[in-house]
């Protein structure tokens, strides 16, 4: 009497979707990775171009700079500031945890940065709005009142604050778009067997967008601080 011998069925380990104008997964991470550092180069050349300008124009006019700089609250700003720093690392751990495989707690990584993110939101529109209260907001013709002496380069400076600021907020904004968009994913347990290039590529968005508020907030909120006290609104 023969036996027949069962082979146990092999396991298929799956792992990252490639996409089918990529050859493999090395060269779709490859262009996919360089993407986003591309757009970044683009990025901070206009970010940069900015603060260039501010800088000129600061350089023209020093006291009225430091006047209107005085009338920002560095306390919020600092708060801002640390609320981004923690954010930096709540998108990193969510990274490390997509490197591991651990899917569940990459989103929860996401979603802690998007908290973090929005709290970030919600103070510079608390901050908005004190400015449109007291109309320095020289935006849509609206009434720009200025307590002080050189209100034309005042005006500039509050234009190139809501500019720089602006802009940056609403990069802040695509990146809370784009998390929440991922972290259905995440609780599906799809960042896993090395399908990590999703949280990759968003964390590298996001660590840029910190980065350029690390630049903001110096410039905007402290340099001056010690030049001359706000006047009176």
């Amino acid at each position: 009497m023969s036996t027949t011998a069962t082979l146990p069925t092999p396991t298929v380990k799956k792992g990252p979707v490639v996409a089918h104008h990529f050859d493999d997964w090395n060269q779709q991470y490859d262009a996919c990775v360089l993407g986003m550092w591309a757009f970044l180069v683009s990025e901070v050349m206009f970010f940069g171009g900015a603060i260039a300008v501010y800088m000129i124009y600061r350089w023209q006019y020093p006291m009225a700079f430091a006047h209107a700089s005085n009338t920002l609250d560095p306390y919020l700003g600092t708060f801002n500031t640390f609320i981004l720093l923690t954010s930096s690392l709540t998108v990193a751990l969510g990274v490390r945890y997509a490197h591991t495989g651990e899917s569940r707690k990459v989103g929860w990584m996401l979603i802690s940065t998007i908290v973090l993110g929005t709290a970030f939101l919600g103070i510079k529109m608390f901050e908005y709005y004190t400015k449109f209260h007291h109309n320095l907001a020289p935006l849509l013709n609206l009434p720009f009142d200025w307590a002080g002496e050189d209100p034309g380069p005042t005006k500039i400076f509050f234009g190139l604050y809501f500019g720089m600021t602006g802009i940056h907020a609403l990069h802040m904004i695509i990146g809370v778009v784009l998390m929440a968009l991922y972290i259905p994913a995440a609780f599906r347990n799809e960042y896993r067997d090395g399908n990590s290039l999703a949280v990759e590529v968003i964390g590298l968005y996001w660590h840029f967008v910190d980065l350029v508020w690390i630049f903001l907030f110096p410039l905007l909120y402290l340099v001056d601080r010690a030049i001359t006290s706000p006047p009176a609104l």
